[in-house]
């Protein structure tokens, strides 16, 4: 490392030249390069993804620490360098774009850089002395992009379910399983192909809707399980070239006690490498959750409808002025939200699976956008549930009168009917009550087809909108 006299610059060179870098940088050559050949799309690396990546920097320190790959001093130096960037310290240096050479091998050498800076300054040396403290022969000893990438979308992807969304599903689920209760005696007419349908539960549609959620959480626990099997320890082709024995074993129990889940080595290495099938896995979980939640969002949208014109069967909490011209409207922008985001979702679950199929021989080198689309889809999708449960679905209220006016204004209670008087003569008495508006009771009483007893109980709403199961006790 040479210093440039009376500047702000240091020299640093790599196989391909020298280059001044900001003095200020922790950053070093291979990363100011990137910066130049892909100013793409301005997005940065998300924080978990930087985190993932500097955690696998801490556990392989300490793994080959402890095994003598390299010196104590070097070792401790960038495990003091990667708590510091884990507790939020050099945000700002993590600059390489999204879309990036292939494989990620830009972003992680910016990563191996900014910790064997940071290292250098700890140890008491000047940034850019990689003599010291290489990127390459300390930081990333015994690694290669090829399998440090993949295990970082691992590990970041199991950070993110288990920090945003599953907490936010669940409690999505529990505040739905709250209303279901608070709802259960409120009576409403169901509806098929957007046509009357034979009366429910308010609650019970509620309760639906919870079961929904609860079968989606269960479907993305699963599928996170393949996540917790690290090709970390291939090197470069799935060989474990240049890596102690000892030091895949070591490295994922160091990782499993930092992250806190089961980790362990592939079977075979070189298969993880390869196959970007467990991110395929959970990203399809993820857009199956998107579609429910697109659909649930349409129905609140549907029942709140109106004021005056809509359902307006259940009140979603108002959370701002709905119009920039016409006072007093209120729009269910938290289900719109909502399924802006489920289809972004569903978005990036094609590019996953795209991006999964162009692997080559021994690598994918789509894996930027794989890690990108995956975190950023777990993170969006649980920041959403966490603001529509707590933004609408914790203070939606039912429009009792209304629900029981649908409920009792159906023909498809005529269906009730069917058992007693038949099919054709139920479609004749709901043909004659839509063209004189006489009541379904009224029409069959005429006709002599049942006694009003009879009819009281066949059409007891409460009866007919019970569950089997409410029924049975």
């Amino acid at each position: 490392m040479t210093q440039t006299t009376g500047s702000t610059y240091r020299i640093e060179k790599d196989s391909m030249g020298e280059r001044q870098i900001p003095e200020t940088a922790y950053y070093g050559i291979q990363t100011l390069r990137a910066m130049e050949n892909f100013p793409i799309s301005g997005l940065k690396p998300l924080p978990t993804y930087v985190d993932a990546c500097v955690l696998i920097k801490k556990a392989t320190a300490i793994a080959n620490g402890e095994l003598g790959c390299i010196p104590a001093e070097i070792s401790q130096a960038i495990v003091q360098a990667a708590d510091e960037v884990l507790a939020g310290k050099f945000r700002d240096q993590f600059v390489v774009d999204v879309y990036q050479a292939g494989a990620g091998t830009s972003h992680h050498m910016n990563v191996n850089e900014v910790l064997s800076n940071r290292a250098l300054e700890l140890l008491g040396d000047e940034k850019g002395n990689y003599k010291r403290v290489s990127p390459n022969d300390h930081v990333n000893y015994g690694q290669s992009t090829n399998d440090v990438i993949p295990t970082a979308i691992r590990i970041g992807a199991l950070v993110a379910l288990e920090k945003t969304l599953f907490p936010a599903l669940s409690d999505a689920i529990a505040a739905l399983d709250n209303k279901a209760e608070e709802f259960q005696d409120i009576v409403k007419s169901g509806r098929t192909h957007l046509q009357d349908a034979v009366p429910v539960r308010l609650g019970e549609s509620f309760r639906a809707w919870a079961q929904i959620l609860s079968d989606h959480l269960i479907r993305i626990e699963r599928a996170s399980e393949d996540l917790m099997i690290l090709g970390l320890g291939g090197s470069a082709a799935g060989t474990g070239l240049n890596t102690h024995p000892q030091y895949c074993d070591r490295v994922a129990q160091l990782l499993s006690r930092l992250i806190d889940q089961p980790l362990r080595p592939a079977p075979h290495l070189m298969a993880a490498m390869q196959s970007m099938a467990p991110f395929v896995n959970v990203s399809g979980a993820m857009r199956n959750l998107a579609q429910d939640c697109v659909k649930i969002s349409h129905d609140l949208r549907l029942m709140d409808s109106g004021p005056k014109t809509g359902l307006k069967e259940i009140q979603l909490p108002p959370v701002q002025p709905g119009s920039s011209i016409m006072p007093g409207k209120y729009n269910p922008v938290m289900a719109e939200m909502t399924t802006m985001v489920c289809f972004q979702v569903m978005g990036y679950d094609n590019a996953i699976a795209l991006a999964a199929s162009a692997g080559q021989l021994e690598l994918n080198v789509m894996m930027p956008l794989i890690a990108y689309n995956l975190i950023h889809s777990i993170e969006i999708l649980g920041n959403t549930l966490a603001a529509l449960t707590t933004r609408c679905l914790e203070g939606i209220t039912a429009n009792r009168d209304r629900c029981l006016a649908y409920a009792e204004g159906s023909l498809a209670l005529v269906t009730a009917l069917n058992p007693h008087i038949g099919y054709l003569n139920a479609a004749a008495v709901a043909k004659e009550s839509l063209e004189t508006g006489k009541s379904l009771r009224q029409i069959v009483l005429e006709r002599g087809l049942m006694s009003s007893e009879e009819l009281a109980q066949v059409l007891d709403l409460e009866e007919m909108s019970a569950m089997p199961e409410a029924k049975i006790n």
